[in-house]
């Protein structure tokens, strides 16, 4: 079939069976990369004294920088796992497995904060990750 000059064709049996779980890894490597540009700008904006977070806030670690600085930590290993996966390497399933777990504990521990329902979708979002990376399974080529 050519729809505007591109030609397309429908795939194969085979070809569907090797790509079965591709979409759950390209999802949750998106939603790795769009956690991890989020952290590195909330981390970046925690380091720079920035008015964004609130004044006055106990926090778990000792300082606003602290946090800003494993925030920053955390979103770059969330960008890691997400281009790992995107590129296919198992590597980026483990690093997605270890960034989810983090961004989930960081973000339960950020419930108290000034932002308690943004914390908790941010919690949501790591767990639809580790679900993501736990159940794909790419299914192997017949030797």
């Amino acid at each position: 079939m050519q729809v505007l000059g591109i030609t397309t064709r429908l795939a194969t049996r085979d070809e569907r069976e090797t790509m079965r779980g591709i979409g759950s890894a390209v999802f949750v490597g998106m939603l790795l990369l769009i956690a991890g540009t989020l952290n590195l700008i909330y981390g970046i904006a925690a380091v720079a004294n920035s008015n964004f977070y609130a004044h006055g806030e106990v926090y778990l670690f000792s300082s606003v920088h602290t946090w800003g600085w494993i925030t920053i930590i955390l979103g770059v290993i969330e960008l890691t796992a997400a281009f790992s996966l995107f590129a296919g390497n198992i590597w980026g399933r483990v690093v997605g497995l270890v960034a989810a777990s983090l961004g989930a504990i960081g973000a339960l521990s950020d419930v108290g904060g000034a932002h308690p329902w943004w914390a908790l979708g941010v919690f949501a979002i790591c767990v639809i990750c580790i679900h993501g990376l736990v159940v794909f399974e790419p299914t192997e080529e017949a030797v």
